[in-house]
């Protein structure tokens, strides 16, 4: 895995290897290690991961097809409804 470090900014360079690590499962895999798993727990938890993935697809496809609403969106920065502007510095 490689980060690129632009101009000096060693805390976004971070910031993206910490993004990579999460996505590809680093994390996840390192906290599974630390302790041994009995293999019987381990088919149980690949079991629960395996319904988990296959609800979420169904779940996907039901709101391509139009069988479920789509998931509200959420919009960053954004001031909710009849919220008074903030008195920001002048």
């Amino acid at each position: 895995m490689q980060v690129l470090v632009r101009d000096n900014n060693v805390d976004q360079a971070l910031k993206v290897l910490k993004k990579k690590m999460q996505r590809e499962g680093v994390f996840r895999e390192m906290k599974q290690r630390k302790a041994y798993e009995k293999p019987s727990e381990k088919r149980t938890r690949e079991k629960a991961e395996a319904v988990r993935r296959a609800r979420k697809a169904a779940r996907k496809t039901a709101q391509r097809e139009g069988l479920l609403p789509a998931p509200k969106k959420v919009v960053r920065g954004a001031r909710p409804a009849g919220a008074a502007p903030s008195a920001g510095p002048r």
